[in-house]
C-alpha cells in the first residue's frame, strides 16, 4: 500500500484511537513546542526587564492576525478538503488546495506591508506605554514582515493534516521551535540586540519550516499538486473556504482584540501589570495549542466520516476527542493552579507586583482551561462538518462574544481583579453555551444516520 492509500485508508477506516493518535499526537507535539519557544522568547526577553518583556506582549496579538490570514484560507479548505476526499472527489480537492495556498500568501503580503505602514499607531493601539512603544517597534518591524513565511506554514499546516500527513506537519513546528529556542540567547545576549534578537531568532525559524513545507511539496510526497492555474475562485469553492475560514480568522481577529483589551486595562496600572498578563497569556497558550494540534487530527477524521455518511464513526471520534483533551487540560490546568507563583517567577529578575498579579491570574486560569477540550472539540466539529454559523459562535464564544463584554465591565467594578479573572468567566460561560449547542446537533446526525439506513435498506 502507497502512501497516498495509507493516509485514505487512516482517515477512512482504521480505529478511531489509532487515528486520533497517528493524525492528533504529531500535530499536538508540534503545536505545543510551538507555544513552548513562545515561553522560551519570553523567559530571555524577560531578562531584560519588564519593558521589554511588556513589547512582545503587545505585539503578540498582531503577529495571530497575521496567522489568521492562513487560517482563513487553510482551515477553510482542509475542512473543504476532507469532506471532498471522503466523497472520493480528488480533481476538485486539488483546485482547492491550490486556491488556497497561493491565495494566503497574496492577501498575506498586502496586510502585512499595510502594518509596517501604519506600525507606530498600531502598536501603540494594541496597548504600549512610552516605554514600551520603542522596544514594541523594533520588535514589530522585524517580526511582522518574517510572519509572511508563517502565513505560508499555517496555510500547509492545514492542507497537509487534512490529507493525514501529522508527522509531516510536526516535523516543521518541531524544527522551526528547536531552532528558535537554540537561537534566542544567541542573538539576544551573546550578539547584544536585545528585543531585535529574539525577532529575528523566531524569523529564521519560521524560513526553516517553510523549507520543509516545501521539500514535502518538491519530492511530490502530498497527495495534492499545487499549481497556480488549479487556482480556481467559483462562488462554490469560495463559499465553501469562507463559510469556515472567516469563523476561523474571527476567532483570530478576537483573540488580537481580546489580549489587547487586556493590555490596555493593564497597563491602568504599571508595566509589570501588562507583562504579568503576558506571561499568563503565553503559558496558557502552552495548553490552548495542544487541544487546538490534537483537534487538528480529529477535524479530517470528522469531515471525512461525516461526507462518507459514516455517523457510528463520528460518534466514537467525538467522544474519544473530548475524553482526551479534557483529561490533558485538567492535568494542565492542576499544574497552573497549584504552583503559580514559582512559574511566573521564572519571568522576571524579582517584580513582586508582576509576580502577585501573574500569579492570581495563572491560578483562576488553571482552573477554568479544565473545560476548554470539551467546548473546542465542538466548536472544530461544528466547521469539520461544514457548518461555519454555529461554528463561529462557539469559536466566537470564548474571546469574543462571552469575554469582551466581561473584560470591559469587570475592571471597573472590581479593578485589577477584574483583569485577571476575565478569562476564567469567559470559559465557564462558553461551557454553557456548548451544551446548547451540542444537543441538537446530536439529533441531527442521529436523524441523517437513520434517513442514510432506510435509503440504504430501499436500494438493497
Amino acid at each position: 500500500m502507497n502512501s497516498q492509500s495509507k493516509k485514505m485508508e487512516l482517515l477512512g477506516s482504521a480505529s478511531i484511537p489509532k487515528a486520533l493518535l497517528v493524525m492528533g499526537i504529531p500535530t499536538m507535539i508540534g503545536m505545543l513546542v510551538n507555544a513552548f519557544y513562545n515561553l522560551v522568547d519570553a523567559y530571555f526577553v524577560g531578562g531584560l526587564g519588564e519593558s521589554q518583556m511588556g513589547a512582545i506582549s503587545v505585539v503578540y496579538p498582531l503577529g495571530q492576525v497575521v496567522v489568521g490570514l492562513g487560517l482563513l484560507f487553510g482551515n477553510g479548505a482542509a475542512s473543504y478538503i476532507s469532506r471532498l476526499l471522503g466523497r472520493g472527489d480528488k480533481e476538485n480537492a486539488d483546485k482547492v488546495a491550490s486556491t488556497a495556498l497561493y491565495s494566503s500568501i497574496s492577501v498575506g503580503a498586502v496586510i502585512i506591508i499595510i502594518f509596517m505602514v501604519f506600525l507606530h499607531p498600531i502598536v501603540k493601539l494594541l496597548g504600549a506605554t512610552d516605554s514600551i512603544l520603542p522596544y514594541a517597534a523594533t520588535y514589530a518591524g522585524i517580526y511582522i514582515v518574517s510572519c509572511i513565511f508563517n502565513v505560508f506554514n499555517v496555510t500547509m499546516n492545514n492542507i497537509v493534516t487534512s490529507e493525514g500527513a501529522a508527522k509531516t506537519t510536526m516535523c516543521a513546528l518541531l524544527i522551526g521551535a528547536v531552532l528558535n529556542i537554540a537561537l534566542d540567547p544567541l542573538f539576544i545576549y551573546v550578539i547584544d540586540l536585545g528585543v531585535a534578537g529574539a525577532a529575528i531568532a523566531t524569523a529564521i525559524s519560521q524560513v526553516v519550516s517553510t523549507c520543509v513545507y516545501l521539500t514535502y511539496i518538491l519530492r511530490k510526497k502530498s497527495v495534492f499538486h499545487f499549481k497556480i492555474n488549479y487556482c480556481t475562485y467559483t462562488k462554490e469553492t469560495m463559499s465553501e473556504i469562507f463559510k469556515i475560514g472567516i469563523p476561523t480568522l474571527v476567532f483570530q481577529i478576537l483573540t488580537s482584540v481580546s489580549i489587547s483589551l487586556i493590555n490596555n486595562a493593564a497597563g491602568n496600572y504599571s508595566d509589570s501589570a501588562i507583562a504579568g498578563m503576558g506571561v499568563v497569556t503565553r503559558l496558557i497558550s502552552m495548553g490552548s495549542l495542544s487541544v487546538f494540534g490534537f483537534i487538528k487530527g480529529f477535524q479530517p477524521i470528522a469531515g471525512y466520516s461525516y461526507g462518507a455518511k459514516k455517523f457510528d464513526r463520528l460518534r466514537e471520534a467525538i467522544k474519544t476527542s473530548i475524553l482526551w483533551s479534557t483529561v490533558f487540560c485538567v492535568v494542565f490546568g492542576l499544574v497552573l493552579a497549584l504552583f503559580p507563583v514559582a512559574i511566573v517567577s521564572q519571568f522576571t529578575k524579582g517584580d513582586t507586583e508582576m509576580i502577585r498579579i501573574g500569579a492570581a491570574s495563572l491560578r483562576a486560569n488553571g482552573i477554568s482551561i479544565m473545560l476548554f477540550g470539551f467546548y473546542t472539540v465542538y466548536s472544530s466539529l461544528f466547521l469539520a462538518l461544514g457548518k461555519g454559523r454555529d461554528g463561529f459562535i462557539l469559536g466566537a464564544c470564548r474571546q469574543g462574544i462571552c469575554f469582551i463584554p466581561v473584560i470591559l465591565l469587570l475592571p471597573m467594578l472590581w479593578g485589577v481583579n477584574g483583569i485577571l479573572y476575565a478569562g476564567p468567566i469567559a470559559d465557564v460561560l462558553s461551557a454553557i453555551i456548548t451544551v446548547f449547542m451540542a444537543i441538537p446537533l446530536h439529533r441531527k446526525l442521529n436523524d441523517m444516520q437513520k434517513q442514510t439506513a432506510a435509503i440504504d435498506t430501499n436500494n438493497n
